[in-house]
């Protein structure tokens, strides 16, 4: 399934489907956080915004999908261990 990007990903207590489909851009903010990538970097090239255009908004769309990332690394992770099956979010 092939999902946009949303300007905030679901904030569901479980993992979604957008979840599972933006797991790549996840792993990617989260490789760009470790190596303390420039946020504007990281919003070009994984999210592929343009942060020049519409720097808040980009700024807002880097911010919540790295917290979501972050939030798999501490709890969404879980829910795949369990198979539970995620929500159509």
């Amino acid at each position: 399934m092939d999902y946009p990007l949303l300007d905030a990903p679901p904030a569901d207590a479980g993992v979604t489907t957008y979840d599972l489909a933006h797991a790549t851009h996840y792993l990617r903010l989260l490789d760009a956080a470790a190596e303390k990538a420039d946020w504007r970097e990281a919003a070009r090239l994984v999210l592929g915004l343009d942060c020049d255009a519409a720097p808040e908004h980009a700024q807002h769309v880097h911010a919540t999908h790295l917290e979501r990332a972050r939030w798999m690394t501490r709890e969404g992770y879980k829910h795949l261990l369990t198979q539970q099956k995620p929500t159509a979010t």
